[in-house]
């Protein structure tokens, strides 16, 4: 072969090499290892972390936990979803940001089945209740010692890891406060298994968000579907409220292609109203009520998102009409009162009070965003600009 050539190839396989090693990652997660005594092995979780976690103005911010079973085949497709429907794209926020944590399997059938499979040979089901022990008692303390973790936990499982999410959801005491069960295996939950269960059902059940989607398998998966439609009716009849729950049958979709829309039906249906509109909103009472009806029904306080309520007030403040802009200033205090170790809440305040012609006001919140993070140049130049004029 000719020498040039040779070295022609060779010179185009060094350029492509150094532009493959400058080319920049998109990172999703990160991967981590955890030894469980309970379970006596070392168990592997991937952690995806929302957008804001690392900027500054969001230091203060902590996130609920949504930890998914079955990690490795589904981390991605929800990683995606969740950053889409919580990080304001489109004016899309419609649930709030999350941490999320995959959890890769070692012996699913042994960790997903609470009850023990009676079989002719011997097997190592019935684990479920160690497993759940060792979310629980081990990777949840390791979580929020680690992370800016809120105590509002979700667990979402498919199949045998659906299974695992309802038996979750129906005991008296658990770490999570919502369950997305997508298509769950009940084929050891007869009548009589699932009498027991319901039978032992306390109130505390009814506290908790509970999505069930059921797939179409044609004739193959009747009874399994039976057996959703009936644990669902008997939740329904036992519950003496509104039953903070949701059932949803897939005709178009199967065992395996129902798990990603059933997450996003199943996210959308837990946090349904949460996504606001910011033109649909007309007062800083409206905003605080809608989210009260939201948390009540959560049973868990979900303050209105600081990046939602600046942008209502900004909207305010810009406009030609006066009532709205004297309203401006109710949505910039209510920011300050939610979030109180936020310095762009107070920046975004003394901006307002700024626009309205207050300069005293503007001062004071101008140091106190100063105070929360002295590196603020903007209430730095702002109060000395203030203090001239």
């Amino acid at each position: 072969m000719n020498k040039h050539f040779i070295a022609v190839i060779l010179l185009i396989l060094g350029l492509n090499q150094v532009s493959s090693q400058n080319a920049e990652q998109i990172v999703i997660g990160t991967k981590h290892h955890l030894h469980s005594n309970i379970l006596n092995e070392d168990r592997e979780f991937w952690i995806s972390l929302p957008e804001s976690y690392s900027d500054e103005a969001s230091s203060y911010k902590r996130y609920p936990v949504l930890i998914v079973l079955d990690g490795d085949a589904h981390f991605r497709s929800i990683t995606g979803m969740v950053n889409y429907m919580s990080s304001g794209y489109n004016n899309n926020m419609r649930i709030p940001e999350m941490i999320i944590v995959a959890v890769q399997n070692v012996n699913r059938r042994r960790d997903f089945t609470p009850d023990k499979i009676i079989t002719t040979r011997e097997n190592d089901s019935g684990g479920g209740e160690r497993f759940l022990s060792f979310l629980e008692n081990e990777l949840i303390p390791e979580l929020d010692k680690k992370y800016r973790t809120e105590p509002y936990r979700i667990l979402f499982g498919h199949s045998l890891g659906g299974l695992l999410a309802t038996h979750a959801y129906m005991k008296e005491n658990t770490a999570f406060n919502a369950f997305i069960a997508v298509d769950p295996s009940f084929g050891t939950w007869d009548s009589e298994t699932m009498d027991k269960k319901l039978d032992s059902l306390t109130g505390q059940s009814f506290e908790r968000f509970i999505y069930i989607a059921t797939a179409n398998w044609g004739k193959r998966n009747i009874r399994n579907r039976d057996r959703h439609v009936r644990l669902y009716e008997s939740l329904n009849s036992k519950c003496k409220g509104e039953l903070p729950a949701k059932l949803e049958y897939f005709e178009n979709e199967n065992h395996g292609s129902v798990p990603t829309i059933a997450f996003y039906n199943g996210i959308s249906a837990i946090f349904k109203d949460y996504g606001i509109y910011y033109r649909d909103v007309e007062s800083a009472e409206q905003l605080t009520k809608h989210f009260q009806t939201l948390s009540e029904r959560l049973h868990w306080d979900f303050s209105p998102p600081e990046a939602l309520v600046n942008r209502i007030g900004y909207r305010m403040l810009q406009s030609r009409n006066a009532s709205d802009r004297a309203k401006a200033l109710s949505f910039f205090l209510l920011n300050t009162e939610n979030f109180p170790d936020s310095y762009n809440a107070f920046d975004s305040l003394a901006e307002a009070y700024e626009v309205l012609g207050d300069k005293a006001n503007a001062i004071n919140n101008y140091k106190k965003s100063l105070k929360l993070n002295p590196d603020n140049k903007n209430a730095l130049m702002k109060i000395e600009s203030l203090k001239k004029n």
